[in-house]
């Protein structure tokens, strides 16, 4: 390969994903359109052991939800690196490891404001924002504080739904119907495994202290 042949440009999008709904595929797929990226990558959190989460689905569920929400769609791929690595994982050091294993790709964290708060606590920050770019959303209620400015920053207008996966949860565990709040096929899926339907099944995300890079519950 020549090695002045332009880099395929990849977002990441980190999340548990648990599961995977209509906010999470608004965010994912403005950043392609609207920004450089070729194609943005779903990176699904795998289960802490040492943390219990009786209601976080298994990492193959919310692998499966994710690869079926986004499987007819070429710009998009579900990625679960994070279930192959040591654990606790962080984000730098899945970041590294990608960026090793596929030298033909230049990859990009995609976040939102939310996280630059405590971005000063996240291991190796001042390493990320050297070596690598990170394309940030716009949130209600987190400004940009210290990194306005950040040469390694971008900041996007991506249009936003007040929806989350702990609200989903929560819904289908009272009976209610939210089968729009996600793609048809997940939605299925869903219900012929009666995800979320029993009191203690289907809650949980991203370690505290990890990289918390979604929002979106």
């Amino acid at each position: 390969m020549n090695s002045k042949a332009r880099k395929i440009k990849t977002g990441l999008f980190f999340g548990s994903f648990n599961p995977v709904h209509i906010g999470h595929l608004i965010v994912a797929g403005y950043m392609r359109e609207f920004s450089d990226l070729d194609q943005v990558w779903f990176v699904i959190s795998p289960h802490n052991p040492l943390k219990e989460k009786k209601t976080l689905l298994a990492d193959h569920h919310r692998l499966m939800l994710v690869k079926t929400a986004i499987e007819d769609d070429p710009g998009f791929r579900a990625c679960d690196i994070e279930f192959k690595m040591p654990q606790p994982s962080y984000t730098i050091d899945t970041l590294t490891y990608l960026s090793e294993k596929y030298p033909d790709r230049q990859f990009v964290l995609i976040a939102g404001t939310d996280v630059l708060p405590s971005f000063h606590k996240w291991k190796n920050y001042e390493v990320l924002l050297k070596d690598y770019q990170i394309y940030i959303y716009n949130r209600p209620g987190f400004n940009k504080g210290d990194y306005a400015h950040h040469p390694s920053i971008r900041y996007f207008d991506a249009p936003l739904m007040e929806i989350s996966s702990s609200f989903i949860r929560q819904a289908i565990k009272a009976r209610k119907d939210v089968q729009y709040m996600m793609p048809p096929k997940v939605w299925k899926y869903m219900r012929e495994m009666h995800f979320y339907e029993k009191k203690g099944t289907g809650d949980g995300g991203r370690m505290t202290g990890k990289q918390q890079v979604t929002g979106f519950g």
